[in-house]
């Protein structure tokens, strides 16, 4: 997996992982987003293609506007700032960018059912052409912060990038192909009702 994700038990989160797979089955990826210590939004897709066969670019573009994964530069989810509604968005703390290997076979791969072969250890995973491009935090401020004498120039495409209308087309045909599963159509884990977000999808 990779994140990025800041400190502490109010902590926000960006997620992206690949769940193990039995030989054969089609790779899953999984997202998420963690809003002041809450997660509870997952979403998951089938990938088009073997993600073991070559390298693949899985970027996080995350500004004030919102957050979007990508794959191939293709979007596949979206999550909106909708403060103005009163739901959490990640936009007061920095984050640090994290890559991991860990043990998730209590729920990952067919609910939890299949566990990890430790006979096929050690397990790794490869990443190249790595690139980052963001505010830079320091002692409590971001160099992004309209006082700054940088902001400027550190306020590059990306934040302002949203999705217009040919990047939502392109989306929408991901989740409707390839989306596995969606917090916000889970009525057996949130009989009590989905999270406020998922009724404001089509906000601008």
């Amino acid at each position: 997996m990779f994140q990025l994700s800041s400190t502490g038990s109010y902590h926000d989160e960006i997620d992206f992982e690949f769940l193990g797979n039995l030989s054969g089955d089609p790779y899953i990826l999984h997202t998420n987003v963690f809003c002041q210590g809450k997660g509870n939004r997952e979403q998951q897709f089938y990938l088009w293609f073997d993600p073991t066969a070559d390298f693949h670019t899985y970027s996080i573009l995350w500004n004030p506007q919102n957050i979007i994964f990508l794959v191939d530069g293709l979007p596949i989810r979206q999550f909106k700032n909708l403060e103005s509604y009163g739901i959490p968005f990640p936009n007061y703390q920095p984050m640090r960018l994290y890559s991991s290997l860990w043990n998730a076979d209590n729920w990952a791969t067919r609910g939890g059912l299949v566990k990890i072969d430790w006979t096929q250890s050690p397990f790794t995973a490869s990443y190249k052409n790595f690139n980052a491009d963001g505010c830079i935090w320091s002692y409590g401020t971001s160099s992004c912060d309209s006082n700054s004498p940088n902001s400027n120039a550190d306020k590059g495409a990306w934040y302002w990038g949203k999705l217009d209308y040919s990047d939502q087309g392109k989306m929408a045909w991901v989740q409707n192909n390839y989306m596995i599963y969606n917090y916000c159509t889970d009525t057996k884990r949130f009989p009590q009702g989905f999270a406020p977000e998922c009724y404001l999808t089509n906000l601008p």
